[in-house]
């Protein structure tokens, strides 16, 4: 029997957890999710042991670029401005942007998006902010810190509609369907990969490794039943492509 190799040292990945059902935490304060369970994953694939160190998701980048964690999992979105920074992994999940709207409000379809008169809200650091800057110029665009306080913008009227991640969209929509609406179809498509330094070609190998042979063991469609099964219902009852 040959002899198993000690553990390296620790891999630590960054992550916001308040990213149901992505990143979070359970009931005892304990991180856990989609991405967490890729993290162990990860680590039993690399044969390292795991460290997970919750922060804000504006922070991320910094905390990579600094040496503070190892890999970024954080439902990021892969995009041409974060490659500036750091690089990217495969992309591991394809998803995309779209909106929560009032029930009364004038949005009815993306394009009623870019028009006078219409306020719309973003989470600071995200692709949506980044969206509406480019996307939207005669619109008025709020950018709030929390993703509840752009979803109480909408709620309250202050916005007519708020655009983020589509599971998320869905899931706030699910939750206040007596007084908003949600345009499910993406308003622009996404692909999502963890986040990694410039320069670390040996750990993006082996992540990429690791990805190519966790779609092939069935992990992904494992985590998708465990965790998104009512999304994919309901993705699947309003013609939306499921993101796994």
């Amino acid at each position: 029997m040959a002899e198993e190799k000690p553990p390296g040292k620790p891999l630590v990945f960054g992550m916001e957890l308040s990213f149901a059902p992505f990143e979070m935490l359970d009931k005892s304060g304990q991180p856990t999710g989609v991405s967490v369970e890729m993290a162990h994953a990860l680590g039993k694939f690399l044969n390292r042991p795991v460290e997970i160190r919750n922060m804000t998701f504006d922070g991320l980048i910094p905390a990579l670029k600094t040496g503070k964690i190892d890999i970024i999992l954080s439902s990021m979105t892969a995009t041409d401005e974060r490659r500036k920074s750091i690089d990217f992994s495969d992309t591991y999940l394809n998803t995309g942007l779209c909106a929560l709207v009032g029930k009364n409000s004038k949005v009815v379809k993306a394009e009623d998006l870019n028009q006078q008169g219409v306020t719309v809200a973003v989470r600071s650091a995200t692709t949506s902010q980044t969206y509406a800057r480019d996307h939207l110029p005669k619109a008025k665009v709020i950018v709030l810190d929390e993703e509840a306080a752009c979803v109480v913008s909408v709620l309250q009227g202050r916005a007519d509609a708020y655009i983020y991640d589509q599971i998320a969209i869905l899931q706030h929509w699910q939750r206040h369907k007596a007084n908003t609406r949600a345009i499910l179809k993406p308003i622009r498509e996404e692909s999502w990969a963890m986040g990694l330094r410039q320069g670390n070609t040996e750990l993006k190998d082996q992540v990429n490794a690791f990805l190519k042979q966790f779609r092939a063991d069935g992990g992904f469609d494992k985590l998708g039943e465990k965790y998104l099964g009512e999304a994919k219902k309901a993705f699947a009852a309003e013609g939306v492509p499921f993101v796994f």
